[in-house]
């Protein structure tokens, strides 16, 4: 990067809030994703209009610039892909305004997802979509991949949520969308255009969020089967019984083995583990719900069925789903957390498939997901140093999202595509569809500045 620019860079956010540094440079070549490249510098801006200088800057320069919050992306989403500036949001980290009275809350895209619950909790209100990386994930990079989570099968993912933003385009001017009305249907919907827009359209610098009222109680119950088939039909009964579980995950038999290898938690080895939670305002009204949730499971030959009778009981429940990743993580050096969803009635089929091409390949293949919303995640996990075994994994991993594709599925149902699933694109959308998008990159960002090689939307 020529000095000059650097000069300017620092001249905007001051010299504390930029880095070329060897280190820095490094930190910030990767996310949690298996894809790195090195940016040429990092910024840390601090309100708005420093990121408005930094894009007309960028723009003139053609300089590449990559938003980025806690870095926490599965699918490559804030790597550097051409180098460029790191525009880490992190210190934008203000709860502007939580307002009851209208049921939202105003936040600068650097806050913690678990800091906006924690400022939630006193009034009785929460942010429903809870994804995994909650303790540490930022808001701004929440509204970037759509995220999602456990409850997302009655709550739904951040786009059910997102009222207003204020977004800063690849050009430096500051676009205000959507507004703080429970509905509007004023003019074409660009606050969803930027939602799951993975950084390519804009910067996220402000975000209106919907908030809820928290239910107080909720029952957690558990249930294993011998076999796969039965989990997933036991699934499908439950979401089309009348019942809607806050949440709904299983846990499938490879990873209930890795749990067992690295834990002392002595879990049934069986195909499948299932985790069932719901919530509401009345006793008799959660315990209901939960009811019938376990009848459905004993009647799909379910082995075992326990029901909490308290909260350290449910948490000890929670401990096989909520300990999956970690434990995987130990299975080899490298890993691959795929994201796929498929229609309810599809669960089973899914499933099965799964363990079929992890079989066929002889690739791990654990698997943990919201099968409340059809969303799984099988973990490929490899050793990237093995030629061998990479061409498995790349094989079963094309075998794997064809499979998706024709039960009707998509390639993520919350990770999104970044780098990961460039590959795969041209399997779920037409050229018709491609061209529409490619389009649309064009519109806001013609000289491809913000965040390019991603989403294959590069010709």
């Amino acid at each position: 990067m020529d000095t000059t620019i650097k000069q300017s860079l620092e001249e905007i956010v001051g010299e504390e809030n930029f880095s070329d540094s060897l280190i820095d440079l490094i930190a910030y070549s990767k996310d949690a994703s298996e894809h790195h490249h090195r940016p040429d510098a990092a910024l840390w801006p601090v309100n708005t209009e420093q990121i408005s200088a930094i894009m007309k800057l960028a723009n003139r320069e053609k300089l590449p610039v990559v938003p980025r919050g806690a870095g926490t992306s599965l699918a490559g989403l804030a790597v550097p892909e051409q180098g460029g500036i790191i525009l880490d949001l992190g210190r934008m980290d203000k709860i502007i305004e939580i307002n009851i009275e209208d049921r939202l809350a105003v936040v600068q895209p650097g806050v913690i997802y678990a800091d906006l619950d924690r400022a939630l909790s006193p009034y009785g209100f929460f942010f429903p979509p809870d994804p995994a990386s909650g303790s540490v994930c930022t808001l701004g990079g929440n509204v970037a991949t759509n995220a999602g989570g456990i409850k997302g099968a009655k709550y739904g993912t951040t786009k059910d949520y997102v009222l207003a933003l204020e977004v800063v385009l690849p050009d430096g001017r500051v676009l205000h969308t959507g507004s703080k009305c429970m509905k509007s249907v004023s003019g074409y919907d660009l606050t969803r255009l930027f939602v799951g827009s993975e950084g390519t359209l804009g910067v996220v610098t402000e975000i209106t969020f919907k908030i809820n009222p928290k239910p107080p109680l909720v029952s957690t119950a558990m249930a294993t089967f011998e076999k796969l088939e039965d989990a997933g039909r036991a699934v499908n009964q439950i979401m089309y019984s009348g019942i809607i579980p806050s949440a709904l995950e299983i846990v499938d038999q490879q990873t209930l083995i890795a749990i067992n290898e690295n834990t002392d938690l002595g879990l049934p080895v069986v195909e499948a583990l299932l985790v069932a939670e719901t919530d509401g305002h009345t006793k008799e009204e959660t315990e209901f719900q939960m009811q019938k949730i376990i009848s459905i499971f004993k009647s799909n030959n379910a082995t075992t069925v326990k029901h909490a009778e308290g909260k350290e009981e449910a948490e000890a429940l929670w401990t096989a789903r909520k300990s999956s990743y970690g434990v995987v993580a130990r299975i080899n050096n490298n890993l691959l957390v795929e994201d796929l969803a498929v229609p309810m009635s599809k669960v089973p089929d899914m499933l099965r498939a799964i363990s079929d091409i992890a079989g066929k390949h002889d690739v791990k293949m654990p698997t943990v997901g919201h099968v409340g919303d059809g969303n799984l995640h099988p973990v490929i996990c490899f050793d990237g140093t093995d030629p061998d075994e990479v061409k498995r994994v790349q094989e079963a991993s094309t075998e794997l999202f064809e499979k998706v594709i024709e039960l009707g599925g998509t390639l993520t149902g919350e990770h999104g595509i970044g780098l990961a699933k460039i590959p795969f694109m041209g399997l779920e959308h037409d050229e018709i569809s491609m061209d529409i998008m490619r389009s649309i990159k064009r519109l806001f960002d013609p000289d491809n500045i913000l965040n390019p090689g991603k989403m294959g939307l590069e010709e």
